[in-house]
């Protein structure tokens, strides 16, 4: 592997959004078992279907604060923590299920205005705000940067995510700990795995191009 990486500290999230309970079955029965969703009404119904032996189920999408109690259910982790608004709900729904909840912070690398979460010169308040909280456990950092077709371009986003990540290590906060980088898609993974990602989320890749059975209104965004 030209990363010269353990491939054993690097995951592989199936991204299964919109994808058929029986693919998802298909794959489980191929060996895999860490799957992520992003719309929490289609989870629930999968999650019910095909259970939770030996598998671990990741929230991916964005979250909506109202949705927090569902996730906090349903999820082993979640990536797309963004604000201490949204953090506080989903510490407060934890605390009610008697659990800690590993979570991601989602990093906006880019700035842009059309995605989600916190700034990169928010992300070190953010974490200070969050280690209080005693259901949550932050493992890292997760981003979804500006989509280019030569994944070269990207490289600049994985890396300033890594930096970020060894800047938030160097300060130490209680109950933050730096050890995920979730980064990386079908068409940069290599790239991101590269610059220090240890979850990559792919779904094109293993299940095909998707074809849109809902409406992202009917299930919203998390």
């Amino acid at each position: 592997m030209r990363a010269k990486r353990d491939p054993n500290t690097i995951r592989l999230i199936a991204v299964s959004k919109i994808v058929p309970a029986d693919l998802i079955r298909e794959a489980v029965a191929a060996g895999h078992s860490l799957f992520g969703e992003n719309y929490i009404q289609e989870a629930r119904s999968k999650i019910e279907s095909i259970g939770r032996n030996n598998i671990s189920w990741h929230f991916i999408g964005h979250l909506q604060t109202n949705k927090a109690k569902y996730a906090v259910r349903l999820f082993d982790m979640i990536h797309s923590v963004d604000s201490i608004n949204l953090a506080r709900e989903i510490d407060k729904r934890a605390k009610k299920e008697n659990r800690v909840i590993p979570l991601l912070i989602q990093v906006n690398i880019a700035e842009e205005a059309t995605k989600y979460g916190a700034g990169t010169d928010e992300v070190i308040s953010l974490a200070r705000k969050i280690a209080p909280f005693e259901n949550l456990s932050v493992r890292g950092l997760m981003t979804m940067p500006p989509y280019f077709n030569e994944p070269e371009k990207v490289r600049p986003y994985f890396r300033e995510l890594k930096n970020l990540q060894v800047r938030i290590q160097g300060e130490g906060i209680p109950n933050i700990r730096m050890e995920e980088l979730s980064m990386g898609m079908t068409g940069d993974f290599e790239t991101a795995i590269e610059e220090g990602a240890t979850m990559v989320r792919i779904g094109t890749a293993i299940f095909g191009a998707r074809r849109c059975s809902f409406s992202e209104k009917e299930f919203g965004h998390g």
